[in-house]
């Protein structure tokens, strides 16, 4: 098993490898963002890390970047290239993809989205059994 040495790492990518991610071309969108890291010669300042389901299934492919807490939906080969080159590479939020940003108050959607609201969480204590 690798132990990578992440000295120097300036973002840390999730790529979603769930079932739905998967069967709406996680497999090649994760390849795309891989491929371009090597060909921009990022290795050392980016890592990525495949995932299991984030819960985001309708927004499918889904990808994460840290540290700014980004998250991105329907994540393409083309989409996956993009967020390597403007995003990890430039600084630009590729703004028609994302479907969260961290801020101060948490995760919080951009103003105008498309994207699927989902389910919300109970409040700590208010489950019942």
């Amino acid at each position: 098993m690798t132990t990578w040495n992440l000295i120097g790492t300036k973002h840390h990518v999730f790529i979603c490898n769930g079932s739905s991610c998967m069967r709406k071309g996680g497999e090649e969108a994760t390849q795309a963002i891989r491929n371009e890291i090597t060909h921009l010669d990022l290795d050392t300042m980016i890592h990525t890390t495949r995932t299991r389901c984030n819960g985001r299934c309708k927004d499918a492919p889904v990808v994460i970047v840290y540290p700014e807490g980004t998250w991105y939906k329907e994540v393409t080969q083309e989409v996956g290239s993009k967020i390597v080159q403007q995003h990890l590479a430039s600084g630009s939020i590729l703004e028609d993809n994302v479907i969260y940003q961290y801020e101060k108050e948490g995760f919080m959607p951009p103003e105008k989205t498309d994207c699927v609201e989902g389910v919300t969480k109970p409040l700590s204590g208010s489950v019942s059994s």
